[in-house]
């Protein structure tokens, strides 16, 4: 009896030894990002997957809705805010890590039109009438109210005059990408999304750009979560990269940080 419970303890011993790395090692990272990041950061997830072996579980949606569902306990390990203010609110909540933020990336906003539309080479600038422009048809962009790009858009358009006459022609979308493929469809006749959404869908062009000084500097922050899990430094470390700076610049974002190497 001594000789068989010796040996089932070994077994134990050697099992546990066997699986323990497995169970404590989670080769997954949950990232929460703004939807308009989705193509540049798959492929940066893809490339740190083959680098590293870590593999990636990431929701895209608006940044309020995905600050929001972090703060309800959505298991997530880094956030990606399409502007500083959800960034701000996780914060204030305390569900992010405040020392890993880092303002990652630029972008500007434009008016997008179908791509077969008539209406071409708009001037934006102070007094223009969108809602003429519009005509009798719809004009997307992300809710107003809590999408970063439907924030940025009526601040821009309260700031050149233009808001008071076209928002009864707006289509409020609950991501700067839901407005993107309105515009796509033909569901509306304009849209305003950002630049790097315009230069991943054919079935839009874009018809003008709005100045830069016309809304709140477009920022992207970056952190990791409260309830992050060990590695997640790393891939925060990998998207300030010269890697990932190639691939974020060729979707047309800014960088906005020095490069790691």
């Amino acid at each position: 009896m001594i000789r068989i419970a010796g040996l089932f303890t070994a077994f134990l011993i050697v099992a546990g030894a066997g699986l323990s790395p497995a169970a404590a090692e989670d080769k997954t990272i949950t990232v929460f990002a703004a939807a308009s990041m989705k193509n540049a950061l798959d492929e940066i997830d893809a490339a740190y997957t083959a680098k590293t072996g870590v593999k990636f579980s990431v929701s895209y949606a608006a940044s309020s809705v995905l600050a929001k569902q972090i703060e309800q306990g959505a298991p997530a390990d880094v956030f990606v805010s399409a502007d500083t203010d959800w960034m701000d609110y996780a914060t204030a909540k305390k569900t992010i890590n405040e020392s890993t933020r880092v303002n990652l990336l630029g972008n500007s906003i434009v008016l997008i039109a179908p791509k077969d539309s008539k209406i071409d080479n708009v001037s934006i600038a102070q007094g223009f009438d969108l809602a003429k422009l519009a005509g009798d048809g719809r004009i997307a962009t992300g809710d107003v109210k809590s999408v970063p790009a439907g924030k940025y858009a009526k601040a821009a358009l309260e700031k050149l005059g233009a808001w008071q006459a076209a928002e009864p022609k707006f289509a409020m979308a609950e991501s700067v990408r839901a407005a993107l493929t309105l515009v796509a469809r033909g569901e509306a006749v304009l849209g305003i999304v950002y630049s790097t959404d315009a230069k991943v869908e054919p079935g839009v062009k874009i018809v003008g750009t709005f100045p830069a000084d016309s809304h709140p500097a477009i920022i992207y922050p970056v952190a990791a979560t409260a309830t992050a899990k060990d590695g997640t430094s790393d891939y925060l470390a990998f998207l300030r990269s010269t890697a990932a700076k190639t691939i974020l610049e060729k979707y047309g974002f800014k960088f906005l940080v020095s490069p790691t190497t």
